[in-house]
């Protein structure tokens, strides 16, 4: 079965860091653009940062600007999520979801858009 795994989720306190890892499961990462989902609770799952198929395009949710930084070694095949300076209410399940690119610089931005989903790490922020 097609799909991304997630790991690194966990309990941190406020102010603290975390790195979430994302691997690809019977498929590689090297087309495809990849997006970090939150989904809280009682709220919609939103796409909180992405990155293009080569890495040279990022975007983030402006409540994470500044402090979480997405990046992707091909080397490995591996996508990261470094959390800094987290706060309660970044606590959620976190999914990692691969998005086949049509062109190197694409980022796709609908829930739809994107081909393969794990099955999400949870993150807690909390004294």
């Amino acid at each position: 079965q097609l799909a991304t795994v997630e790991s690194g989720g966990g309990l941190v306190q406020p102010g603290g860091s975390i790195r979430l890892s994302c691997a690809p499961s019977g498929f590689t990462f090297d087309y495809f653009a990849i997006s970090w989902f939150r989904q809280s609770p009682m709220k919609e799952r939103e796409r909180i940062s992405s990155i293009s198929q080569r890495g040279r395009e990022t975007e983030y949710a402006n409540s994470v600007k500044g402090r979480f930084t997405i990046s992707r070694e091909a080397a490995k095949n591996m996508v990261y999520l470094q959390m800094n300076n987290l706060k309660p209410e970044d606590t959620g399940v976190y999914y990692c979801a691969a998005s086949k690119a049509p062109y190197s610089d694409w980022i796709p931005t609908l829930l739809e858009e994107y081909d393969y989903w794990g099955q999400g790490t949870q993150v807690t922020v909390s004294s």
